[in-house]
């Protein structure tokens, strides 16, 4: 898709994801799905191909790319068909890295930095709580000074990379004293720490290949120097980082639909019924045709979102259109698509099979649609 948006930097985005993706990704994914994770040894090529720099800035060893490159970078790894993939490298890119590379001081990137690049630091974001999800400011795990440090109680559910991650971002209360949004703080705890553990890692309906865990902190020191930000700073942090998030989630989802639209395309011609291919059916073509319009629209909507961040312009009435958008747009793209597979839409061994099921929670995670939808009303009035 040619527009203004397009850069050379971009297209060669795009091209090395989608080669990588083709000839390093699909012919092994499946294997993924059984594992229940991505190999590390698939982390560490992305890592040494710089997959993981794009949006890091020259000067802390990266490519120095804005969220434009998200944007194309989402949309090819959704692509892969492959979503719990998908996922695993974004939560790393998108959702984790940037609370270092935005928020963290020289000392912290010199420490970790180098580690997250190569993949030999995979990382996570550890916000969810069992009674706290988009409403960030009702988490209820703490972190009490003690001496040079900080003890961290309480539990996060529903982490992505919860299981492999070796550094895991974590907010947590640091003054209960004030309003709830003023009291949060960041910490970045290496998985070794004592009195941090997997409590469990949970079965999901799709992105299988994704590892999602509960995590619990049991009187869990961390030294002052793994703070990230400043003190009490961690909601903002949060808020901020958002958008990004939503933004590559939302780009994911758009590469998924498209995708299937044209796996879709490819199998109504193929398939014959009552003497003629299905593509000759004007229901299902103008379907299709259909459906393809929107996501291009979305795409668009996405181009233009990343456009106004990259311009340090205030986007969060932008992004969250384009999550509820795409959240709700990839579930319909999905259902036809299963739909005009018939029967073999509804086998395992299909790949729209899969991808049905992966695209189901990308109108949950990141921000429920209802949650964006809030969004957007509260800056439809003055």
């Amino acid at each position: 898709m040619a527009g203004i948006y397009d850069t050379e930097d971009l297209e060669a985005v795009r091209l090395q994801t989608r080669r990588f993706v083709e000839e390093k990704v699909v012919p092994r994914a499946a294997q993924w799905e059984e594992a229940g994770s991505v190999p590390r040894d698939v982390i560490l090529e992305m890592g040494e191909i710089g997959f993981f720099g794009l949006r890091v800035p020259e000067e802390d060893g990266g490519v120095g790319l804005g969220h434009l490159a998200s944007v194309v970078f989402a949309e090819e790894l959704g692509r892969s068909t492959f979503g719990g993939f998908a996922i695993t490298v974004l939560v790393h890119t998108d959702l984790a890295m940037p609370y270092l590379v935005r928020f963290g001081n020289r000392e912290q990137k010199e420490r970790w930095l180098p580690g997250m690049l190569t993949g030999e630091v995979l990382t996570a974001i550890a916000v969810t709580e069992p009674d706290a999800g988009s409403d960030v400011a009702a988490i209820r795990t703490t972190a009490r000074r003690d001496g040079d440090g900080y003890v961290l109680n309480g539990s996060k559910l529903f982490i992505t990379n919860g299981v492999s991650a070796d550094l895991v971002f974590v907010a947590a209360r640091t003054n209960p004293d004030v309003k709830p949004s003023r009291g949060i703080s960041i910490f970045a705890v290496p998985k070794d720490t004592p009195g941090f553990r997997v409590s469990r890692a949970l079965e999901k309906l799709g992105w299988r290949s994704s590892d999602t865990a509960e995590l619990v902190f049991e009187d869990c020191w961390v030294a002052a120097d793994q703070l990230i930000g400043q003190p009490d700073r961690g909601f903002y942090y949060i808020m901020e980082n958002f958008q990004n998030e939503r933004l590559a989630i939302a780009s994911m989802a758009l590469g998924e639909a498209l995708k299937a639209i044209e796996l879709t395309v490819e199998y109504t011609r193929q398939r014959r019924a009552f003497g003629e291919p299905l593509w000759s059916k004007q229901a299902i073509r103008h379907r299709l045709a259909g459906r393809l319009a929107e996501v291009e629209a979305g795409r668009q909507l996405a181009r233009h979102a990343a456009w106004l961040l990259d311009n340090a312009e205030d986007a969060t009435r932008e992004v969250s259109m384009l999550k509820a958008y795409a959240g709700e747009l990839v579930n319909r793209v999905l259902y036809d698509c299963v739909q005009f597979h018939g029967g073999m839409g509804y086998m395992e061994e299909s790949t729209i099979e899969r991808m049905y099921r992966d695209v189901r929670i990308h109108s949950i995670g990141g921000g429920a649609t209802e949650v964006m939808l809030d969004e957007i009303a509260k800056r439809m009035t003055g």
